[in-house]
Order: structure tokens, then C-alpha cells, then sequence
């Protein structure tokens, strides 16, 4: 069986036959997926649907059988060994086909691996979409009037004609609120996007939609750590080996865990150096180059470096706001680019990402906060109202005394209850709503969405502890909304597939039979990940703090002229749109100006991508 690496699926089924004059309709859907890949698109067509897909080649993991077409993006792979020997032998597609004819829906609980799938059945007017665990391959849908439509890219979908592209204030607002547009929502009124596992069933009309996989956390373990230790390893060797197509493959190095840990494995199973690309900032506080130059000579890679420059940001806005089917303000898509940029100038078109292990093993600094601020709800409720409280809120003069002010502080956040209090600091609730956005804005939205998305999250992973509720939380939010939808479309944008290793099926699995106690030990972010691969790491990179993959673009924004005139000139077009006051735009540049920059260009960043965006997409206008 070969692999098809593809950039994505799009179709649609009706229940009215396709006129002559419609075929063209799924070529115009499947050109968003070539917009910057250049890749083949290979169709199927039935008498009231189609499907197409792309692939790097002259062929593509598509099927049709009369009535029945089906596809497949994405490297899965089938838990049934029978299963597995027929996609090897007729591909994806056709397995995928015969599966669903035979087992309906419940096919998708024998899939594994990283996907995109769809399948039509005509003469039932039925489709099933289905996306991973992890949501890696994205898929976006719209029904209207007994049709599906549906695509790997909203602007696959809205490219259907009877399909509208309105633009959704709640959309705009929830992207503000977290720099992109979380799932299930898309930036436009008539779509919606899967969640991670997420399927959905579309039948003569009716759509139902689920989760295929939900995880299975583990609080006690017969295992011990020595045993735990072995099986990571064998299980982290397994998930590099399934990801990586060949040892021509290169690999993102931060210098961080995650990137160490698959560059290292990846060296260890290939005979000569690994290619690994890391991007440095020349900015104090933001540049880990040395830690990846540790990696690079403890494991023998053939390191190849780049230093980001403002003109490279400036060089790049455009590009990254063109490049999204939807706003995106995360700024570390830029650097993302820049690093998958060289590895394509070097000839590599697949790279190793490490994405994902903080939210498997437990490696953000939040989740040990959390865990402070949990134990005041363990006080007893006496104690807490006469004792406690007493003295941050009633003691004469304590707000003069800083250990008092500080209790205070500390109460205050932690009576919010999770997983709201995650959110604490966004800016958006720092400042009253009235003095950010305009009066006709606020009222076209729900300024609860965000955090009831969020909550309908945290509550659905089941488990007995928050740290793993955190968890689940973040792939879906932190994962699959934010930096795989960043990585995939910045190496989309360079040329390159990416795998991410640390989100194998396996790695996961084993992930959840790990205790939280063993996660997070004595406030020791990835206890267990570090300890059981103390031998093999770098002790210096174990030993350093989560830094993460942040653009200074604050502190150039500061001191570049040319880079200032580019963004406030946008933000200030911005402030006729509607949504922002135009004086808080104006309080925004100064505070920026005279006050913290990281802080403030973070929000900046987030208003001039969606006005580029705006400009380059050009859709529908806000209803009023």
C-alpha cells in the first residue's frame, strides 16, 4: 500500500441529481487545498455527490464502488490485523468503504492513527465524516436544504455555491478571546468544524454527531515506575518509527523536551545525523538557541539554524494571513514558517514535530498553579470563612501589608472554579467589555461562549483529577485549535507534510495509564516523562524551564518604524469595522508604547492578523 500524503478531502452530497453544468463545483471546492502546495487533485463523482482529494503524486487514497465513494487523508492505520493486511494490499479508501458498509459508524472505533475520512453512500443519502483523536486533520461542514458539504478548509466548503459566507460576530469575538476560532465554531455563520474524535452522521437529511474516542484516565497503576519507564521508551521508539516515512525526514529542535525527545529517538533509529532546523531570536528572554546546540551534539545531529529578523516579519504578515482559512493571531506561527521555510530549501519535504507531550505528560507551568490554588477549596469551609478570609479581606490596614494583599489575591482566584480560572488573565477580562468593543458589537454576542465552550470541554474528559481534565482541556484547545492548526498550515504554506510523534495513538493511550501523581510530583512539572528518560536526554534540558516558541514581536514592534507604520496603519483601518472602540485602539498603541510590549503586542498581533485577514479574504459583511 502506498501512502498519500494529502493536503485534504472536500465533497458534498445532495439529495437532488448533479446537473452537467454543476461538476465544476468540486474543482473550485478543492482549489483552497492547492492554494499553496501546488498538489495534484484527483475526483470521484456520483449521480447527487462527489469527493475529491489531493496527493503529492498521480494517485490518491480515493475509492468509489457505483453508490459508494469514500476517502482518506492523512497516515491512519487499523487496529485489526485483517484490516490492516487489506488497506496494505487495495488502500485506505476501499478498506475504509467495505468497513462502513459492513459495521456503520462503529468502524471508526478500528482506526487509528492521523485522518481526515468521508464517506458516501447515494442510494441512502448518507455520509459519515469522521477527523483523529487529536483533530490533526481538520474538517469543516455546512448543511443546507438536504446537502452536506464539506471540506478540510472552510473556504473548501463556502466555495459551494449553496453555501453562504456570513460572517459570525460570536466567531470574531471568540477569536479575540483566544487568538483563533475554537471548534465547533468556524468564522462563518453557516459552517461548523468536527472537534477532536469527533464524527458526524448525515443521513436523508438529519445530522447527528459524537465522539468516536474518549479517553480512559487511570488514578492507580500495579505497574511500577521502573516498568512505566520501559514502556515509554518502547512506546516513544514505536511512535517516531510509525511518523517518520523515512530517515530524509527532518525535525523541528526548540531545544525544549518534546523536540529533543523525538530528534533523539528519530537519531537512534536512523544510521546517519538527522536533519533538525531551530529558529533563534537575537532578543534577550526569547532566544533557546543554546539548548537546541546542546541537543544537536548530544545526539549527533546535523543541526541547521536561523535567526528571525523584522523584516522577516514583515516579509511574512501577509503571507500568514492569506495562508489560514480562518483569523489566526498566534505568532508563533512565524517563526514555525521560517523553520519549515528551510528545511524545504534543503530538500526535505517531511518534518517531525514535537507538539504535544506538556499536554500528555504534564509540562505547562499552569497546571502546577492550578494545583496551589485547588488546595484553598481542601481548607475546611470554618477555617477558611473565619480564619483566612478574615485576614486578607476584614484585617485593619491589610491591604497596606503584602503578605495579607497577597492572600487576598490568592483567594479571589481561587474561588473562581475551573476551568474558568484558567482563563484569569486574558486580557478580555481585565477590562470592561463596554470600554474594548462598540455597544452594536457586545450585543450581537454572548460573552459567556468562550468559557462555556471551555467548560463543556473540561467536563467531558471524565476524569477524577483536574490536572487530567486540564489535560484533555488543552488538546482540544491548546492542541487542535491552536498549534497543530498553526504548524499544519505554516508547513502547508513552506511545502512540507508534518507528523507529530508525540501524538501517536500508543503515546497516548500510555499517556492516560500514567497516575496524576506521577505526572506532576511535588509541583515538578513532568515528573515521570523526565525521570524515566533521565539517561537518555540532556540533564541541562530536563533541568531548564518551559520556555515555549514566542515571537518577540512586541519588542520589535517598539523599535522598528517601518514595522509600526505596517501595523498601526491596519489597526487603525480596523477601528472602522465595527467592533473595536477606536479609542481603545488608540489607548492600545500607546500602552504599548510606554508600557509592557510582550503584553500589549500580544493583543496587537491578535487585531492586525484578523484585519489582514478581513482584507485578503474579503467575505460577507457582519449582519447588524
Amino acid at each position: 500500500m502506498k501512502n498519500n500524503h494529502m493536503s485534504g478531502l472536500c465533497g458534498w452530497l445532495g439529495s437532488q441529481p448533479i446537473q452537467a453544468e454543476q461538476h465544476h463545483w468540486l474543482e473550485a471546492m478543492a482549489a483552497p487545498l492547492t492554494r499553496c502546495t501546488g498538489k495534484h487533485i484527483h475526483s470521484r463523482g456520483g449521480r447527487h455527490g462527489a469527493l475529491a482529494a489531493t496527493s503529492s503524486d498521480d494517485s490518491a487514497d480515493i475509492y468509489q464502488n457505483g453508490d459508494l465513494l469514500a476517502v482518506v487523508a492523512g497516515t491512519p492505520y487499523w487496529s485489526d490485523q485483517e484490516w490492516e493486511r487489506l488497506a496494505r494490499q487495495h488502500g485506505q479508501a476501499k478498506t475504509l468503504a467495505d468497513g462502513f458498509e459492513r459495521k456503520g459508524v462503529d468502524v471508526l472505533k478500528f482506526l487509528r492513527g492521523s485522518y481526515a475520512i468521508a464517506v458516501l453512500r447515494e442510494n441512502q443519502n448518507e455520509v459519515l465524516l469522521a477527523v483523529d483523536r487529536m483533530g490533526t486533520h481538520p474538517m469543516s461542514y455546512a448543511v443546507t436544504a438536504g446537502l452536506l458539504a464539506f471540506g478540510s478548509s472552510t473556504d473548501c466548503v463556502r466555495a459551494h455555491p449553496a453555501v453562504g459566507s456570513t460572517l459570525d460576530p460570536q466567531a470574531i469575538f471568540d477569536y479575540i478571546y483566544y487568538n483563533m476560532v475554537p471548534s465547533p465554531r468556524t468564522i462563518y455563520a453557516e459552517q461548523k468544524k468536527l472537534e477532536p474524535a469527533q464524527f458526524l452522521h448525515f443521513k436523508r437529511g438529519q445530522v447527528t454527531t459524537g465522539y468516536h474516542w474518549l479517553p480512559t484516565f487511570q488514578e492507580t497503576t500495579a505497574a511500577s515506575f521502573h516498568e512505566l519507564s520501559d514502556v515509554l521508551g518502547k512506546t516513544l521508539k514505536n511512535a517516531v518509527t510509525r511518523s517518520a516515512p523515512d530517515c530524509h525526514a527532518g525535525a523541528f529542535l526548540s531545544g525544549g523536551i518534546d523536540s529533543t525527545t523525538v530528534s533523539g529517538v528519530f537519531s537512534g533509529i536512523c544510521q546517519s545525523p538527522v536533519n533538525t532546523y531551530t529558529i533563534g531570536f537575537d532578543v534577550k528572554g526569547y532566544d533557546e538557541m543554546e539548548y537546541a546546540r546542546i541537543a544537536a551534539r548530544h545526539f549527533g545531529l546535523n543541526a541547521h539554524e536561523y535567526y528571525v529578523t523584522p523584516q522577516d516579519v514583515e516579509d511574512a504578515i501577509p503571507l500568514i494571513a492569506q495562508a489560514y482559512d480562518e483569523p489566526f493571531g498566534n505568532s508563533s506561527a512565524l517563526p514555525v514558517y521560517y523553520c519549515a521555510l528551510a528545511a524545504k530549501r534543503d530538500g526535505i519535504d517531511t518534518m517531525l514535530a514535537g507538539d504535544g507531550g506538556d499536554e500528555l505528560f504534564g509540562g505547562n507551568e499552569r497546571y502546577v498553579k492550578q494545583q496551589i490554588f485547588e488546595h484553598y477549596s481542601q481548607v475546611p469551609k470554618a477555617l477558611r470563612k473565619y480564619i483566612l478570609d478574615l485576614l486578607a479581606f476584614s484585617f485593619p490596614g491589610g491591604q497596606s501589608i503584602p503578605p495579607l494583599r497577597k492572600l487576598g489575591s490568592y483567594i479571589k482566584q481561587a474561588r473562581v472554579p475551573l476551568p474558568e480560572r484558567l482563563e484569569t488573565y486574558n486580557m478580555l477580562h481585565m477590562v470592561p467589555l463596554t470600554d474594548i468593543f462598540e455597544r452594536d458589537f457586545l450585543k450581537s454576542i454572548d460573552a459567556e461562549q468562550p468559557v462555556a465552550m471551555m467548560r463543556d470541554a473540561y467536563s467531558r474528559a471524565g476524569a477524577c483529577s483536574s490536572l487530567n481534565s486540564m489535560l484533555y482541556l488543552d488538546w482540544k484547545f491548546t492542541l487542535a485549535d491552536n498549534d497543530l492548526r498553526k504548524v499544519n498550515r505554516m508547513c502547508a504554506l513552506a511545502g512540507i507534510e508534518v507528523r507529530y510523534p508525540m501524538l501517536d495513538d500508543e503515546l497516548i493511550d500510555f499517556s492516560t495509564q500514567v497516575p496524576s501523581h506521577l505526572k506532576i510530583k511535588r509541583y515538578q512539572l513532568r515528573y515521570f516523562f523526565k525521570r524515566a528518560l533521565k539517561n537518555f536526554l540532556p540533564a541541562s534540558i530536563i533541568a531548564k524551564s518551559k520556555h515555549g516558541f514566542g515571537l518577540p514581536f512586541g519588542e520589535w514592534l517598539r523599535n522598528s518604524p517601518r514595522l509600526q507604520e505596517l501595523v498601526y496603519d491596519n489597526l487603525r483601518q480596523h477601528a472602522a469595522r465595527g467592533y473595536f472602540r477606536p479609542d481603545y485602539i488608540d489607548q492600545l498603541i500607546k500602552s504599548h508604547q510606554t508600557d509592557h510590549a510582550g503584553f500589549y503586542g500580544s493583543m496587537i498581533w491578535t487585531i492586525l492578523l484578523l484585519e489582514l485577514w478581513l482584507q485578503e479574504h474579503a467575505p460577507v459583511s457582519l449582519p447588524r
